[in-house]
């Protein structure tokens, strides 16, 4: 009898966590703990030493990623994939470094369980959707420097907030989203004396900021 693989599932919304844990359980997998913040994840990662764990990135105390370093730091067997809202080059960089796959949310249900047959057969996964887009494209570079933080402040005012807004959905002063706002404008080289530049980028770069 094939022994049935094991998982922990972490994600701080709670009808995503149900979500996945009724899905993976029809589908004949064992879940052997959920958790609601990277914390307790890690923790119950290094009591169950799961088969995989499947973290959402951003979650409270922890984020997926620094969950998986900490767990390759313990030289734990379990293998990691990461679910996110963002097409990050911040989480694709770390792809068969700290974790062995990456899907977006939105790819979830379609694409997890071929996520979890290639990572059984010691191959990386990133799903389709992000393969499309601007990580893949040698000519965005620069959205390689951007961290999660930053892509979300550009989410946020593709969306058209201003600064004060921004500040409080992230629960940071306005100094600091400005701030941020400044070093993007460096990072993807745009005019800083011009206003409207960063705008004008996130209008030609749509695919980076669907969801």
């Amino acid at each position: 009898m094939t022994k049935k693989k094991t998982f922990i599932i972490a994600d701080d919304h709670p009808l995503i966590l149900a979500g996945n844990k009724a899905f993976l359980e029809d589908k004949g997998y064992l879940i052997k703990g959920t958790a609601k913040n990277g914390n307790e994840a890690f923790n119950i990662i290094s009591k169950e030493q799961p088969d995989f764990a499947i973290l959402d990135m951003d979650m409270p105390v922890l984020s997926g990623i620094e969950v998986a370093k900490a767990c390759k730091a313990k030289k734990y067997k379990t293998k990691i994939i990461i679910l996110s809202l963002y097409k990050s080059q911040e989480i694709k960089n770390v792809v068969g470094k700290t974790i062995e796959g990456y899907v977006l949310k939105e790819d979830a249900l379609s694409e997890l369980l071929l996520c979890i047959k290639t990572i059984s057969s010691n191959k990386n996964y990133v799903s389709s959707t992000l393969r499309k887009t601007g990580l893949y494209d040698s000519k965005n570079k620069d959205i390689e420097k951007l961290t999660i933080t930053e892509i979300k402040i550009l989410k946020y005012l593709n969306k058209n907030l201003s600064s004060a807004q921004i500040a409080n959905e992230l629960f940071i002063s306005k100094r600091t989203v400005e701030k941020h706002r400044s070093n993007i404008i460096k990072k993807l080289k745009l005019d800083s004396s011009n206003q409207n530049a960063l705008i004008l980028w996130l209008k030609n770069h749509p695919e980076i900021f669907n969801d």
